[in-house]
């Protein structure tokens, strides 16, 4: 069916630890795989193998935001063989936009099971690397691409004195400007990765062709007691999902969590 503004209706999960993996189909519209962690904890597997025989979507991650590089790519093939994600997410390096179409380049020419669909991810240095890449990425056969939360272009892009403010709004004010020069168009299929400060997707509810969000910041800041006001966060902590993945979590945490993904729903209308 054509995907139309008023009929869209963008998809969001939070990565959670091991012990709210069960309570998390309560609250995500999919689920978002870390590869890496199939292989390092046996639960994990078995809910994501569990996930996809109850019909669950799931979009799977190369892990590069939490290793520094891309997962290997042999345990990457080996996991999509098993699970088959609705979405995987092809490796590409940190800002660097070169080595990003590359990669996209050569898994564009990798087989791999009967619906999944390869997203590409956006990375650079500068506008110019944005646009080029999101170009370069549509004449590969991508149909889906994605911009992560945390490349240094987005802070210098839009000053502020609070860098999680700049960085919110860089990447805001990136993608907005692709959107203005037709480089995205209202029929295009992006995903966000994560965020800098939950409030950021508010800005977006004008912008048709968002289809997905991942971000633990609502399950990461909860865990440590921190819940969101009406208006958001003003900060962010640094830490990732998968540290202390496999720690029990007190009745609070969880209330406070809880609070979150509730609140983060409200304050970007969605």
């Amino acid at each position: 069916m054509e995907k139309t503004q008023q009929s869209m209706k963008v998809k969001v999960s939070h990565e959670v630890p091991i012990v709210l993996l069960e309570t998390s189909k309560t609250f995500n519209d999919y689920d978002y795989c870390l590869p890496h962690l199939l292989d390092l904890h046996p639960l994990y597997e078995k809910y994501f193998r569990q996930a996809k025989k109850e019909g669950r979507y799931i979009i799977m991650d190369n892990s590069l935001h939490e290793l520094g590089e891309a997962y290997d790519t042999k345990r990457l093939l080996h996991w999509i063989e098993e699970l088959k994600p609705n979405e995987f997410i092809v490796p590409d390096v940190w800002e660097n936009a070169n080595a990003s179409v590359r990669n996209a380049k050569t898994w564009a020419s990798i087989e791999l099971p009967e619906g999944v669909e390869k997203v590409a991810v956006v990375q650079g240095k500068s506008y110019i690397d944005f646009a080029t890449g999101y170009q370069r990425y549509k004449w590969l056969g991508y149909e889906k691409i994605a911009f992560s939360y945390g490349a240094s272009w987005f802070q210098e892009t839009f000053q502020h004195p609070n860098p999680y403010v700049a960085k919110m709004m860089g990447r805001l004010k990136t993608i907005n400007n692709l959107y203005k020069n037709n480089i995205i168009g209202d029929f295009d299929r992006v995903h966000l990765l994560g965020c800098n400060l939950p409030q950021e997707f508010l800005y977006y509810k004008d912008f048709p062709f968002i289809e997905s969000i991942d971000t633990s910041n609502p399950i990461i800041h909860g865990l440590k007691g921190i819940r969101y006001s009406e208006g958001g966060l003003l900060h962010k902590d640094k830490e990732k999902i998968d540290e202390n993945f496999t720690l029990p979590i007190s009745e609070n945490q969880k209330k406070d969590v809880l609070h979150n993904v509730k609140m983060f729903r409200k304050i970007n209308n969605l």
